[in-house]
């Protein structure tokens, strides 16, 4: 007997393909979602705003003559490489707060964010630099970066139904490490590291569709993603280009496959994490020959072949997933 799938984990390196995949997704008939995905309408969640907010956090810090706490230089990567598990750990707080149907309305966003960031940045035994910084420049940083705390905050609200019952949360993240890293990668690299950081009611639920593409496909795609384009979405990570040093050092490889060749169940990935050991059923969706790009492009202009090739190329590897998951089923 086949269950719907009801937290998707949309994993890959960048500008593979997860966010046109979840924007194609969204905009299925929610019929046509279930007989062909083994989905519910989807409710999406997404660590990339955060890194946004990040850089953008970096910058004002920069600008007042202070440490940029996340990124010394825009195209440089994380100056605190735990910061993969902060991100983990804000998207744990908004699935806690989807699966509660709780709305935040802070008094003051930006200071809450920080509080957020601090906060996240603890559970994952990294500085806490905001609960520390002066007055004047924690004042002057806020207000430098109200209006993108307020429409992350706008945006999280937003996703949270009246009810999840038939919904399937679809959450995408990117991790990697090093070009030519051995495996395993070493924490906090990787996706067995972002994986074991999750909540254990995510990991629980969770199913995942990792989006298969090579390296230099992903850094090729990457750069051509960020060119001029007419905007036909509201995902802010189908347009924006991750810079060529963080592809290399960050995104230059991934874990998926030493992650499945070395569990112990078939078509899973064993995550052992707080004393519990999780199978989380996986299925590859082979993108290395692109079939996702076209769904940048406003849906008007889609065309028929274009969309036929994804659509099945895509309900193949869900097929697979959900085969997957009925293995694990108790008899």
């Amino acid at each position: 007997m086949s269950r719907q799938i009801d937290v998707l984990l949309l994993l890959a390196l960048p500008a593979s393909g997860k966010s046109e995949v979840r924007r194609y997704l969204a905009q299925l008939p929610p019929a046509k979602c279930r007989e062909d995905f083994m989905m519910g309408t989807t409710v999406q969640l997404d660590d990339y705003p955060y890194v946004h907010l990040m850089r953008s956090i970096s910058n004002e810090l920069r600008n007042l003559g202070e440490d940029g706490v996340f990124f010394d230089a825009d195209h440089l990567p994380m100056k605190e490489p735990r910061d993969w598990g902060t991100l983990i750990e804000l998207v744990n707080e908004d699935f806690a707060d989807l699966t509660a149907q709780r709305i935040v309305d802070p008094r003051r966003p930006s200071f809450w964010m920080l509080e957020r960031l601090d906060a996240a940045r603890a559970k994952v035994g990294a500085p806490e630099p905001f609960r520390v910084m002066t007055d004047e420049v924690r004042r002057k940083l806020t207000d430098a970066i109200s209006d993108e705390c307020e429409a992350i905050i706008r945006d999280k609200n937003a996703v949270i139904p009246e009810s999840l019952e038939g919904k399937t949360v679809v959450m995408e993240f990117a991790r990697g490490g090093k070009q030519g890293s051995p495996m395993p990668l070493h924490p906090p690299y990787g996706y067995r590291y972002a994986l074991s950081t999750l909540s254990d009611e995510i990991l629980s639920r969770a199913a995942i569709c990792y989006v298969w593409v090579t390296p230099e496909e992903s850094r090729r795609k990457n750069i051509e993603r960020a060119r001029p384009a007419k905007a036909a979405s509201t995902f802010m990570s189908l347009s924006h280009c991750v810079p060529e040093e963080v592809m290399l050092n960050e995104y230059g490889c991934d874990d998926m496959a030493w992650l499945i060749e070395t569990s112990d169940m078939p078509n899973s990935v064993k995550i052992e994490t707080r004393g519990c050991i999780h199978y989380l059923p996986v299925a590859f969706f082979d993108n290395r020959v692109d079939k996702t790009s076209f769904v940048r492009g406003d849906k008007s202009e889609w065309k028929r072949q274009d969309v036929e090739a994804l659509h099945d190329d895509l309900a193949k590897a869900f097929k697979r997933l959900v085969e997957a998951m009925n293995h694990r089923l108790p008899q």
